[in-house]
């Protein structure tokens, strides 16, 4: 049975990636969008995307946003905050340094900058909308790409900086 379903998986695997040649390059777009696994702050769960485009064979610039709500009620003790992510990012792509030959699979790392507000409710302090650690921020990230076909794979994205420290998702490329 063991057998059989290995062989099951691997004929699957071999073709949802067949003709699979995705490796970044200069002038492609990518797009993630995904979820937060991991987040920094005590509920809810972050959402996000980011788009790059490629400028040399090496690296991409672009934007990225991320989102996260949570409410909490118990009794007559209510509180809740939003974040919202808004920034700057670019990426370099390992994938030439390190002589990687997997064109479905592109590796990347970088940094973002951009601004982060933060509001905070709740009913028990007098505070009502206030803003808490608004301002600048700066993020790094790394991650992986992988294609399943030429245009769309899923990712898996590292960071410190933003709404979570591990997102994933799904990738575009166009």
């Amino acid at each position: 049975m063991k057998k059989l379903v290995l062989v099951l998986v691997a004929g699957l695997v071999s073709l949802v990636s067949y003709q699979a040649s995705a490796q970044y390059e200069k002038g492609d777009n990518l797009l993630n969008i995904g979820i937060g696994v991991n987040s920094y702050y005590n509920g809810g769960i972050p959402i996000g995307a980011s788009f790059e485009h490629g400028i040399t064979d090496d690296i991409s610039v672009g934007a990225g946003i991320d989102y996260l709500s949570y409410r909490y009620n118990f009794g007559a003790n209510r509180y809740g905050f939003n974040i919202l992510y808004l920034g700057l990012r670019g990426s370099y792509h390992f994938n030439r340094l390190f002589n990687l030959n997997v064109e479905e699979l592109d590796i990347y790392g970088g940094a973002q900058l951009g601004y982060r507000s933060f509001t905070w409710k709740d009913n028990f302090s007098g505070s009502a909308g206030d803003t808490y650690d608004s301002g600048l921020f700066f993020g790094i990230h790394a991650g992986a790409r992988y294609y399943f076909k030429p245009n769309l794979g899923a990712f898996l994205e590292l960071g410190a900086g933003g709404s979570g420290n591990a997102r994933l998702g799904v990738a575009f490329k166009f």
